[in-house]
């Protein structure tokens, strides 16, 4: 349900295996994807920060993500993910040219 949302969101990006999980790129820079872990699947924004979502956990201080986790896929609001999907194609820090 994840994939095939960000595809029809971002229809535009590049998705790829990126350090074993499905990451989506626009010009080269990362801009969503997600993992299995111990505590759910983790949805990561990398620019999620500028977001200003309450639902989605800034943690990282030096990078601007933030994620949410689930663990069921009825607790997916897809208003809400194609909302934040619009704000990461609008809202990209700049990961690419970082030296």
């Amino acid at each position: 349900m994840l994939a095939s949302t960000i595809n029809n969101e971002l229809s535009e990006a590049e998705s790829k295996i990126w350090h074993a999980h499905p990451v989506w790129f626009l010009d080269g820079n990362p801009i969503v994807g997600y993992s299995k872990q111990k505590a759910g699947l983790r949805l990561m924004f990398w620019s999620g920060a500028g977001f200003e979502e309450a639902e989605l956990n800034v943690t990282g201080k030096k990078f601007k993500d933030a994620s949410i986790f689930y663990t069921e896929a009825g607790q997916i609001k897809t208003s809400d993910l194609k909302r934040w999907l619009k704000k990461s194609r609008e809202i990209q820090w700049d990961y690419k040219n970082l030296v």
